[in-house]
């Protein structure tokens, strides 16, 4: 079998070593095309400034030797060679060259990452030369991801070309990607564009891009506001038990909330040190141990000091609010005041892109994703458990509960330790998406009682609406009014909503709220 044809000639070699800017840009991107090894380690070596020449022959300088670039054999290098110069130009150029040789030989993800190269280049520099090393490229089985960054590059190299209808086509083809990037590169050639036809397809295309960074925006907000929604969903679904159904006004719930973030800490600490290659599924034994680091200190709260005081809410709130100083202190005792960081699984960083500019980080979708679950978990254990209904009935009216044979005192033990490992998992979330320390509880206490409050005592339909209702509320006059007056809106709001309608949005039903 007859050998590949050697591409590159001594003429172009000594054309990318010396000459005129322009006629080494050339020869550059001609070389970069031919798909030959000796082409590359040439533009390889000049992009590493270790090229020199003679007045005939061009050597590539590996420390103390020197290699003839047309052969790539050893070489006597001679005393007059001559350093092969680089300009910014002619820099840009390579990095253009090497990128465009990456996508002839190299995999999918370096495919992507020589394409973005080369997109970035042509909307910064656009330099007409280096279409036929995109076109050539594009003929080729590439990459999807690759293709879309490429095909951006070539309509942007083509806005820049003497053709108008090459111009036109390319003012087209931007408009239709709607992505933000390309926003800068239009309003450029729009403001030195001669002809009105490719100044209309310009304006038009800027306006789609305009309409689509609007909706992202938007969308933006409601994606951050929802997100917001299911921390505060997953905040005050604990205390839709503790205090929406038994009454316990509990201000250590916040405290509650750190415990787990710390239980997620300790168990991720013991991966990290013991367990290495599992870190990944670290959270898969730190969610268990959240809920029931809680729950245990709930029962405990429940059995040693709120027992005594159901039916006396001040007393309630006084001594659960003391207990919030104590478990903080003890927290900074043993673990320190300063925060700890929490590190996400490989699984949960980065995130998704759509619509050209709107990122969703994993941890935030799958927060979305668990907080569903654990909502759907506590909605059928309440209605559909043999300890959810002893929880309704004890609510409802607890002598006749306790008349048919129910041990209320045990009942209200389970369910208290219940909304404290709710609580628990909370903070396992929270440790994701933010650092965890001595005063984690503190910043979702207050909101925790407004979702509550606000949905209606009693009522998980209320907390779901109201966690997301505030969510998408606070977040949306946060980004018109900015993040103070955005949680006084909130709070005004939900002010006037409680004096019109003091039940909140789903009133409790029931003969122990009609006597």
């Amino acid at each position: 079998m007859a050998g590949p044809v050697q591409a590159l000639s001594a003429a172009d070699a000594l054309a990318v070593a010396r000459g005129d800017t322009d006629d080494r840009i050339a020869a550059i991107h001609r070389l970069a095309g031919s798909a030959d090894d000796r082409a590359t380690a040439l533009l390889r070596a000049l992009a590493a400034e270790s090229l020199k020449f003679s007045d005939s022959q061009v050597f590539i300088v590996e420390g103390e030797r020197a290699l003839d670039a047309l052969s790539g054999q050893p070489a006597a290098l001679p005393d007059a060679a001559e350093d092969a110069m680089l300009n910014n130009r002619l820099r840009g150029a390579l990095d253009t060259a090497l990128a465009g040789i990456e996508l002839f030989t190299a995999g999918p993800e370096r495919q992507r990452e020589a394409a973005r190269s080369l997109q970035r280049n042509a909307f910064n520099d656009p330099d007409p030369e280096g279409l036929p090393l995109i076109e050539k490229a594009l003929a080729t089985g590439l990459d999807a991801g690759a293709r879309q960054s490429l095909e951006l590059a070539q309509a942007a190299l083509q806005l820049a070309s003497a053709d108008q209808a090459q111009r036109l086509a390319a003012a087209l083809k931007l408009g239709e990607a709607r992505q933000p990037i390309v926003r800068p590169l239009i309003e450029e050639r729009l403001k030195n564009e001669a002809s009105a036809e490719v100044q209309t397809a310009l304006a038009a295309s800027l306006a789609a891009i305009d309409r689509r960074v609007a909706l992202a925006s938007g969308l933006g907000q409601a994606f951050t506001g929802i997100s917001l929604g299911s921390i505060l969903l997953l905040a005050a679904l604990g205390l839709a038990i503790t205090y929406g159904l038994m009454g316990v006004i509990n201000m250590a719930h916040g405290e509650l909330i750190m415990i787990g973030a710390y239980a997620t800490w300790l168990v991720q600490g013991l991966f990290r040190q013991y367990l290495p290659d599992w870190f990944d599924f670290y959270l898969l034994l730190a969610l268990p141990a959240a809920f029931a680091a809680s729950a245990l200190v709930g029962a405990v709260m429940e059995r040693t000091v709120i027992r005594f005081l159901y039916g006396r809410p001040l007393e309630t709130l006084l001594a659960t609010w003391g207990i919030s100083l104590v478990l903080m202190q003890l927290v900074r005792s043993l673990f320190g005041a300063q925060n700890v960081a929490v590190e996400n699984p490989s699984w949960m960083s980065g995130g998704i892109t759509v619509l050209g500019s709107l990122s969703l980080p994993w941890n935030r979708l799958i927060i979305l994703a668990f907080a569903a679950a654990v909502l759907i978990g506590v909605s059928l254990l309440i209605a559909r458990t043999r300890l959810g209904l002893f929880v309704r009935g004890v609510t409802q009216n607890r002598p006749i509960a306790a008349c048919m044979g129910v041990n209320t005192a045990r009942i209200d033990t389970w369910a208290f330790a219940l909304g404290s490992g709710i609580a628990g998992l909370a903070g396992c979330a929270l440790s994701q998406i933010g650092n965890v320390g001595p005063d984690l509880g503190q910043a979702y206490i207050v909101d925790s009682f407004m979702v509550v409050v606000l949905g209606g005592v009693g009522q998980l339909a209320g907390t779901v609406y109201a966690a997301l209702g505030l969510g998408l509320i606070n977040k949306f006059i946060e980004g018109w009014a900015g993040a103070v007056l955005a949680k006084i809106a909130v709070l005004v709001f939900i002010i006037v909503f409680i004096q019109k309608r003091p039940q909140g949005i789903f009133a409790l039903k029931g003969r122990s709220v009609e006597a």
